[in-house]
């Protein structure tokens, strides 16, 4: 199934497979597994990407349902969902104070063009309302925190691309990548290494934070050309300050464990005009 399949009839019917090597994730079939979760008989990821592990939970949900145990997403299956369940992404305007499948479907299609709302849940909050204003923003739509036809429409087109080639602020392996983790968005690619390990500048450019951010713990942002701008956290020292302009391979802090980290990495992020981009696509 393809994510430009944008709006979805009311009652889909969604069959289960095992997902083909590099299938793209689906923000129907990540309402489904919000909807599933919210009912209990889901702990995996809210990845988009069907498989075995989707539709085992599909299967709980008919049975305690008790109609036609097949794993197939139905009519009668979304109405055993509940309010989660329904209604498609596109049947109606979304706004704050909203919840359901279509919601849940916004979240993460915003997640995938850099946005993210924090928690995929299904509930229309502050978190929600802030993401939709800014990726209206993004695409030059009025910024009213109410996912219209307008928005639904840009949220069709594909994600944002980086105007600019990187190169690594670490030259060790990398762990996680960008993309979904859990119920939530990982806007970036994680770097492990000691406390300590220097972080050097991706690209010149001028620096434009270093101070402690909420989550990311001591953070270094550098503003590059055509609005592409780099991210570094969770960092023990900073060794920059703002205004000064660095070359590719400055050191511009060291790794360290602050913020939301369960161990010392570099956690590094690519954005195009705010919007976060997968930096593995454009590292030299």
């Amino acid at each position: 199934m393809r994510l430009g399949a944008f709006i979805a009839p009311p009652l889909l019917a969604l069959a289960f497979a095992a997902p083909a090597a590099g299938a793209a994730a689906d923000a129907r079939i990540a309402a489904l597994q919000v909807a599933l979760r919210a009912n209990g008989v889901y702990d995996g990821a809210v990845d988009g990407l069907s498989g075995p592990q989707t539709e085992h939970a599909v299967r709980a949900v008919q049975v305690r349902a008790k109609i036609m145990v097949d794993g197939v997403v139905g009519s009668e299956t979304r109405k055993a969902l509940g309010k989660l369940g329904r209604p498609g992404l596109g049947t109606r305007t979304l706004e704050i104070g909203m919840q359901g499948w279509d919601v849940a479907s916004l979240q993460f299609r915003l997640a995938l063009r850099g946005f993210p709302s924090g928690t995929f849940d299904g509930d229309f909050g502050a978190h929600t309302d802030a993401a939709v204003r800014r990726f209206q923003e993004w695409v030059g739509l009025e910024q009213d925190g109410v996912a219209g036809p307008a928005t639904t429409r840009a949220l069709a087109r594909p994600p944002a691309t980086s105007p600019v080639r990187l190169s690594p602020p670490l030259y060790v392996p990398y762990t996680d990548v960008f993309g979904p983790r859990g119920s939530r968005m990982h806007t970036g690619i994680d770097f492990p290494a000691p406390t300590g390990t220097p972080v050097l500048a991706a690209r010149a450019g001028v620096v434009t934070v270093t101070r402690w951010l909420d989550g990311y713990g001591n953070t270094v942002a550098l503003k590059h050309k055509l609005g592409a701008s780099s991210v570094y956290a969770h960092l023990s020292a900073i060794l920059v300050k703002p205004g000064e302009h660095v070359a590719v391979g400055h050191p511009i802090g060291r790794v360290g464990a602050t913020g939301i980290a369960t161990g010392p990495h570099l956690h590094f992020e690519l954005r195009v005009r705010g919007a976060a981009v997968d930096p593995l696509s454009v590292f030299r």
